[in-house]
């Protein structure tokens, strides 16, 4: 599959459409708007302003798709999908031409602004949604003809994975899904397959990475489900994760599909955002964390001196941390601990009674001053404002002993503030950790930026009030 062309010819055709819709538009507009007539057209290929939405009208349609998310996953999307997209993307997008470019027409009645608005309105959908909907077809039956297919791999027990195996190929339907092999989860090799064994899931990766495998599908007994956490943080974030879907599922209404021909699976998402609100989240982390540096430039300075001086070592003070996908990177933060705090190992603060904080370091963590040159990190892009927060590996190797679904953590970036710092604070002991994974669990589950809006509303009032620990 060439996902490349794929989703160059999404852009193409609504580059084209915009163009063509957009002139058209503007025909009607010269036409029925400033009285003309079919003998004085020219006057459209005269005006500046044409020209002008030629070139910004197009580019503003490809911005909006693009936030939207209509450029991801170009192959599997479902007609029935695309169409609920290309409503709502110009719906929006024609309100916002509308309100920027039109709403100075002089016109003689206002039933000219709503007739406007609707003209452009179907002109756009009409050229945008049937080019779409032929490529989108094209790529369905393509589909289902299997001359395209994700690569698939079928990790769990032997017994479960030849059910679904079997089960797949007897579908009337094909589901895209081509099946590369199965990888055991109980670490020895097994014989007597439908289909091919590649390993176990020590070698996950690698298999990953070999097969360039798209998909995985899991395939568990009941008293082995705890090894789901386990597939899904080795996986990686660009893996499609699915579960077949028992009858319990199916009554809680936890499967959702429009494919009615295929096996029932349900895809493991864990609430994440939508495309266009994690680019939007994505803005803002920028731009409040440039506003916070620039702004709270004298703080910076004043703090720095302060922990200068009142105690030897280094002013800042970084860490390795786990973030995105379980990579490394440093976190930065002011100097709060005397300098070889940790010399006989990593430990855990244990709040106000931790000999190892400087006087000034537990006014900082009180009002969280010591965490603002993570606005730097954000920048960076290793972590954003609001996100779980990271640990160091020492830890996660103790906390994923108890509770394996910490590592879905690592599907989002590590955050300066998060749910669990906010409703549990900072954890003493692994067994405190453990207990405010929940709270980031949960933030996971309900990531929106409403969701972010609120944490970093409630992180004030906790600074405010200094009941930081």
């Amino acid at each position: 599959m060439n996902i490349k062309l794929q989703t160059a010819k999404y852009v193409v055709s609504d580059f084209i459409a915009a163009t063509i819709a957009w002139s058209l538009f503007f025909i009607f507009r010269k036409i029925s708007i400033e009285a003309g007539t079919f003998r004085d057209v020219n006057a459209v290929f005269e005006d500046r302003n044409f020209y002008l939405g030629l070139v910004f009208v197009p580019l503003f349609w490809l911005g909006l798709y693009y936030i939207q998310g209509s450029y991801r996953n170009v192959y599997r999307k479902s007609r029935l999908k695309e169409l609920g997209q290309t409503v709502m993307a110009c719906v929006i997008g024609v309100i916002i031409i509308f309100f920027a470019l039109l709403l100075d027409d002089k016109v003689r009645t206002y039933d000219n602004y709503y007739f406007s608005f609707l003209v452009l309105l179907t002109i756009h959908f009409l050229l945008t949604y049937i080019p779409r909907l032929i490529i989108t077809t094209h790529k369905v039956r393509s589909i289902h003809n299997r001359t395209i297919g994700f690569p698939t791999i079928i990790v769990g027990d032997k017994a479960k994975a030849i059910e679904i195996f079997n089960d797949l190929q007897g579908q009337e339907v094909y589901s895209g899904n081509k099946i590369e092999g199965f990888v055991n989860i109980s670490g020895t090799p097994v014989s007597d397959l439908p289909l091919n064994y590649l390993g176990t899931l020590k070698e996950i990766s690698r298999i990953i990475s070999d097969y360039k495998i798209e998909e995985i599908i899991i395939a568990l007994e009941k008293d082995e489900e705890n090894a789901v956490y386990d597939i899904i943080s080795l996986a990686g974030q660009n893996i499609e994760i699915k579960i077949p879907a028992d009858r319990k599922d199916i009554l809680l209404g936890n499967v959702k599909t429009t494919a009615i021909f295929h096996t029932p699976l349900m895809v493991v998402t864990h609430g994440l955002m939508p495309p266009w609100q994690g680019i939007i989240k994505r803005m803002l982390d920028i731009f409040f964390s440039l506003s916070a540096i620039v702004i709270l430039s004298p703080v910076y300075l004043i703090t720095a001196v302060i922990v200068y001086t009142t105690s030897k070592g280094t002013v800042f003070y970084k860490q390795e941390r786990i973030g995105y996908q379980g990579k490394p990177f440093y976190m930065h933060k002011f100097r709060s601990m005397y300098m070889d705090a940790e010399k006989g190992g990593p430990k855990l603060s244990s709040g106000d009674k931790d000999t190892r904080i400087t006087p000034f370091g537990r006014f900082m963590r009180k009002v969280r001053l010591d965490e603002i040159p993570q606005f730097y990190n954000v920048l960076k892009g290793t972590m954003s404002i609001v996100g779980p927060r990271p640990e160091r590996q020492y830890f996660i190797e103790q906390i994923v002993k108890k509770a394996p679904e910490y590592r879905l953590l690592h599907r989002v970036k590590p955050g300066i503030t998060s749910w669990g710092q906010v409703k549990f604070g900072y954890a003493e002991n692994v067994d405190q950790m453990i207990e405010r994974l929940k709270y980031d669990l949960l933030y996971l589950e309900n990531m929106s930026l409403a969701t972010d809006i609120k944490i970093l509303l409630y992180t004030f009032v906790i600074i405010l009030q200094g009941r930081g620990k």
